[in-house]
């Protein structure tokens, strides 16, 4: 049976984040994108109102939350300011692979502390030169004994300038592909550590964006996440799981431009009316709703089939694509309600534009989950239907009267090529339609 409810808990949750939002991060949104900072005090907020690190399991002093539970965070967040979202979230992003991977003494060592001092952890698998194409890593990790030697640098490392901590994705041999990724634990206070200049974006401004060098920097044997070959699965798993919470921003940030738009909407007078009166405004709106809606129960199946055991790649990547598509579509909707003010940042659809652009490229681009959509429905699906060259289309006789013995011309003999059915002993030499011979004919059953 399907549920749609929100435990009381989790509608608990739910409001509590919203009243977070609506009190300690809107009111600065505007003010640390203008400045492109990050606001830490916020963070540190969001920490200890217990609206980050709920994923860490219960063992390890977390609050052992599911999928479910941050996806309904990060839309309430993300509805306030999407660019402090991806900064309250990321370390949910980086502590995903330490929670996956098979290093227990690494778990016990660094989940309790997150789970009870602020500190924050980033995730990094691309560089300057790769994004999408994880198997393309170049930052290399030399084993040295027991321990790895990394050197190279890592980009687009949200929280980085900031972060205490980083899941690092490395590779043993650049030439041997996803063979040779691992993933590593590294402390920003080790030698050979280097942070860069935050990097400056069009969007998402008040989420600290930086890359970081690695400069023969040792990685003692008890933080090695994944040895060679095992990096990359490391790093998928990461993202089947994640990528559900992108969906979720995108989300509420849509809800938001909605929602400003529908007020807009009903105070705005054109003509004599409010342009809420008139119907080209009204399905705008509607398209506006739908879409959230939609977008938002497609983030919650893939944030289900997670927290159920159940594989949610193809899950997240269509909830990932479909939600940051849309909501660039909803943005700008509501831009154009608002007319020439919305152009301007005396209102929230101008920042809320430039915020949402970005969720179609990061976390894999929306051509990447098309790849990863369309390899699993060409490869991997399993049709119910019969395949063509098996499907008779009985316009001309009785399904019923067909194939029987008794019938001298029941026999149904379907052209591949065409579709015509022919009725008889044998099939016709040439189709009448296509001209094909009797070879591509074959008989139904």
């Amino acid at each position: 049976m399907l549920d749609f409810t929100l435990t009381e808990e989790q509608t608990e949750l739910k409001l509590k984040a919203r009243e977070f939002s609506l009190k300690n991060v809107l009111p600065v949104a505007a003010y640390y994108d203008e400045i492109d900072k990050t606001p830490v005090a916020v963070l540190k907020k969001a920490f200890e109102a217990g609206l980050t690190n709920g994923d860490i399991p219960t063992k390890y002093g977390g609050k052992g939350y599911g999928i479910i539970e941050g996806v309904v965070i990060t839309e309430e967040i993300a509805a306030a300011c999407p660019g402090i979202a991806t900064s309250v979230f990321d370390n949910s992003l980086g502590l995903e692979p330490l929670v996956l991977s098979d290093n227990e003494q690494a778990r016990q060592t660094y989940l309790p502390k997150i789970a009870k001092e602020f500190k924050l952890i980033s995730f990094a698998t691309s560089e300057p030169m790769m994004g999408s194409d994880v198997s393309g890593i170049r930052c290399t990790a030399t084993k040295d004994g027991e321990d790895y030697i990394l050197n190279g640098t890592k980009y687009w490392v949200t929280n980085g300038g900031i972060a205490d901590y980083f899941s690092i994705f490395a590779t043993e041999d650049p030439k041997s592909k996803h063979e040779g990724i691992c993933a590593f634990l590294v402390e920003k206070e080790w030698e050979g550590v280097s942070i860069g200049a935050t990097i400056p974006k069009l969007g998402q401004r008040c989420s600290n964006t930086v890359g970081i060098h690695f400069n023969n920097v040792r990685v003692p044997k008890e933080n090695i996440l994944a040895p060679p070959g095992k990096g990359f699965v490391l790093a998928m798993k990461t993202f089947s799981r994640t990528r559900a919470a992108i969906g979720a921003f995108a989300v509420g940030a849509a809800r938001a431009a909605m929602e400003y738009a529908l007020d807009y909407a009903k105070k705005r007078r054109a003509f004599g009316a409010k342009i809420s009166d008139f119907q080209s405004i009204q399905f705008k709106l509607a398209e506006m709703y739908q879409k959230v809606e939609t977008s938002r129960l497609l983030v919650w199946k893939a944030s289900w089939e997670a927290d159920n055991g159940i594989d949610p790649t193809i899950s997240a990547s269509i909830a990932k694509f479909y939600a940051t598509e849309v909501a660039l579509e909803v943005v700008s909707e509501a831009l154009q309600i608002f007319g020439g003010y919305g152009y301007t940042k005396m209102y929230p659809i101008e920042k809320l534009y430039r915020d949402v652009r970005l969720y179609r490229i990061y976390e894999g681009t929306s051509e990447i989950q098309r790849m990863i959509v369309s390899g699993y429905v060409l490869n991997s699906y399993q049709a119910v239907m019969p395949p063509l060259e098996d499907l008779s289309l009985h316009w001309k006789k009785n399904p019923e009267e067909v194939n029987q013995p008794e019938a001298e011309d029941s026999t149904a003999w379907r052209c591949k090529i065409c579709g015509h059915v022919h009725y008889g002993k044998e099939a016709p030499e040439q189709c009448p339609y296509c001209f094909f011979p009797k070879a591509s004919f074959k008989k139904t059953e």
